[in-house]
């Protein structure tokens, strides 16, 4: 349910239609290898789940912002990510894209991941433009699919955390300190491994580390990190801000 009556309804339906011709000339060679079949995999090895469990798809908003003159990757580039509150029953603590289950009364998931976009954040739909449905990934935990929705931030509208319950705290990570060297790093915990990011004191980990890290690499804005040392994932989250047990 949103909280907040000062941000602007929803508008169900609306905008879902997705418009590659309308992205910044920065975004087009990420639209061209998206659309190409050149996309990174960003969660290699996670099998899908029952396909009677269709009804457990989700969507999730990867929204950029940044100047619409730029060539390359302006320097205002950032991406809208929030902070899932530490009492959900469910990646509690995480870091993630917005997004949730497609509803019976989505339309597609562009339209689900508006509709979670502006439960959890206030975001205005209309301020924002649909580019590309990545294929569907896999959440390692359960195999259920999700369905990665690319979008451009033309207009950005005030967010907030409009959620509490579900989100504590919604925030703009600008482009250039994620790709920035010194904010990677690989995490490890039992088996698994994969690619992490330092921001405002937060680790992003997991499925959305490794759909933003596939996203930064295909687009060609990623730069060379340290990917051979893996820094243990349950201590490095115990000096975070995450607030996230693993446990």
């Amino acid at each position: 349910m949103h909280n907040f009556p000062d941000f602007p309804h929803d508008f169900p339906g609306e905008n879902i239609e997705l418009a590659p011709d309308k992205a910044p000339v920065w975004m087009h060679r990420l639209i061209e290898r998206i659309q190409s079949g050149k996309m990174r995999d960003p969660l290699t090895g996670v099998k899908a789940g029952d396909p009677s469990e269709a009804e457990k798809r989700a969507a999730v908003l990867m929204l950029f912002a940044g100047s619409e003159t730029s060539f390359d990757l302006p320097n205002d580039a950032s991406v809208l990510l929030t902070h899932r509150s530490p009492t959900m029953r469910s990646h509690a603590g995480q870091i993630a894209f917005p997004g949730g289950r497609i509803d019976p009364t989505d339309v597609n998931a562009v339209d689900c991941a508006f509709r979670e976009a502006w439960e959890e954040t206030g975001l205005d739909r209309r301020s924002a433009t649909p580019l590309a449905q990545l294929k569907e990934v896999h959440i390692r935990a359960t195999g259920y699919p999700v369905y990665p929705i690319l979008g451009h931030w033309h207009s950005p509208s005030p967010v907030a955390v409009a959620s509490p319950h579900e989100t504590d705290e919604v925030f703009d990570a600008p482009v250039y300190e994620l790709i920035d060297p010194a904010n990677r790093l690989m995490v490890g915990w039992n088996q698994w491994h994969g690619p992490a990011f330092k921001i405002n004191d937060y680790i992003i980990w997991g499925f959305t580390g490794g759909l933003l890290s596939a996203i930064l690499e295909t687009a060609g804005w990623a730069t060379e990190w340290d990917q051979k040392r893996i820094f243990d994932l349950e201590s490095t989250l115990a000096k975070s801000r995450n607030n996230e047990n693993l446990r």
